[in-house]
């Protein structure tokens, strides 16, 4: 029995704690996309910061978690405000946060590009509507109203050669839409990991792991982790 009624029950992590978090960090990932917890399950905010250091963030999808690597990728305009600030502050933070499991997971690490066939194969599987979108928009700059975003969007489709036949006959997967040199993906490698679960009279469990990355042409070579329990 709790001699302090309860406070500080509810999910721990190990003890002692993994030499690796991403085994714990990817059973949490898909036990929350596995049980559609929420309608985006892999949303996750990502902080970019100028050269200034001034920051933004905003909330972004994680389309591949690499626990091999201790990576996660997500695909985005490279024209951008995110875009902009990664080439020039090439480093991030991600927050994945599940209420319904009462978990979450942080990420610090330097930013590079996803491979460029990597990032075809993911625009290649998309809706056309979204390939198309991925023209039509210049992510993050002005535009004088709703119907000249739209007329913007019919003139790209025009460039593109896009047969409005084949959707109308209901053959828009034969659609041929390459992607934008301006579109795909980022690969935020790890170098901080902090994992925390929710305990009664807000009594959490926190972890952090840390390692040592460096730079390997458009990689980054690891070193082994350090962890350490937090307060909460």
């Amino acid at each position: 029995m709790n001699a302090l009624g309860g406070v500080g029950e509810g999910e721990s992590l190990p003890d002692p704690l993994p030499d690796d978090p991403f085994g714990i960090a990817e059973t949490w990932f898909n036990d929350a996309r596995d049980r559609a917890v929420q309608p985006n399950p892999n949303a996750m905010t990502l902080a970019t910061a100028d050269e200034t250091g001034a920051p933004s963030a905003r909330i972004v999808l994680c389309k591949h978690f690499d626990a091999d690597s201790g990576s996660v990728i997500f695909y985005t305009n490279y024209q951008s405000r995110k875009g902009r600030e990664l080439e020039a502050n090439p480093r991030a933070a991600l927050v994945m946060h599940w209420d319904a499991l009462d978990r979450q997971i942080r990420i610090t690490g330097p930013v590079t590009h996803a491979p460029a066939e990597q990032s075809d194969a993911y625009f290649a599987s998309r809706a056309w509507e979204k390939r198309l979108g991925a023209w039509s928009s210049d992510q993050s700059q002005p535009i004088e109203s709703r119907e000249a975003l739209l007329m913007q969007v019919a003139e790209r489709a025009v460039e593109l050669d896009i047969d409005l036949r084949k959707i109308v006959d209901g053959h828009a997967d034969e659609l041929v839409i390459p992607r934008p040199p301006h579109w795909g993906g980022y690969r935020v490698w790890a170098e901080t990991v902090e994992l925390w679960c929710s305990g009664v009279g807000r009594v959490h469990d926190r972890a952090l792991w840390r390692r040592d990355l460096t730079r390997d042409g458009d990689d980054y070579n690891a070193g082994p982790w350090s962890s350490t329990r937090l307060q909460p």
